[in-house]
């Protein structure tokens, strides 16, 4: 398959959960409270969307059998990233609309209500950020300190774990799934860089 046809399917892919929240909207598949729904699903997508930006490298560097390798997926990434602040401005959108109704004082109020809000506002502040500067002219003119910002994606999955792991009440399936592949995603990278120090640190053997 190529490039192309691979970006295109992702793509596609990529918009299913929105067809998906438009068509049970307009069949009323949503249950008692559709508003409450598409806020909550919007959120999960925006997450699953960040987990999967995350999983990129692992899955480059970790699994490569034969021809069975995920080194195409790489190229992909930008757009996984770009779909995660699409659902994630979805997930801030919808929330304004259906449940605050555009009420600023409203806004505010909930701020104090529910202290996971605070959470968001900087994740999303920095996804917008990594958005803006994910072209190859950013990078180009951003140099060392593109990479130094975009590794704050890190700090976006911790910030969006807590949020979720806040508004927790009964069930903590969500909130332990996603800290689970939070720590993984993240406890890789860490096992990685440390290696690589104690890898550098090490003599070169004389001749």
């Amino acid at each position: 398959m190529s490039t192309p046809w691979r970006r295109l399917l992702i793509f596609i892919l990529s918009c299913l959960p929105l067809a998906w929240l438009i068509w049970a909207t307009l069949q009323q598949q949503l249950g008692a409270d559709p508003a409450k729904t598409i806020v909550l699903e919007t959120g999960h997508y925006t997450f699953y969307f960040l987990l999967l930006t995350l999983a990129v490298t692992p899955l480059r560097r970790l699994i490569k059998f034969r021809r069975f390798h995920f080194r195409w997926l790489q190229s992909h990434r930008r757009m996984l990233g770009l779909f995660t602040l699409f659902y994630a401005l979805t997930h801030v959108a919808a929330y304004l609309v259906f449940i605050l109704g555009m009420d600023l004082s409203l806004f505010v109020a909930e701020l104090v209500k529910r202290p996971y809000i605070l959470f968001t506002l900087p994740a999303i502040a920095l996804l917008i950020v990594l958005g803006i500067t994910s072209t190859q002219g950013m990078m180009r003119r951003l140099g060392k300190n593109w990479r130094r910002l975009h590794s704050s994606i890190y700090l976006i999955a911790v910030l969006a774990w807590l949020h979720v792991f806040l508004q927790v009440r009964s069930s903590y399936g969500d909130a332990v799934f996603f800290g689970v592949m939070v720590a993984v995603l993240l406890g890789v990278r860490i096992y990685w860089k440390i290696l690589g120090k104690r890898t550098a640190a090490q003599p070169t053997p004389s001749a």
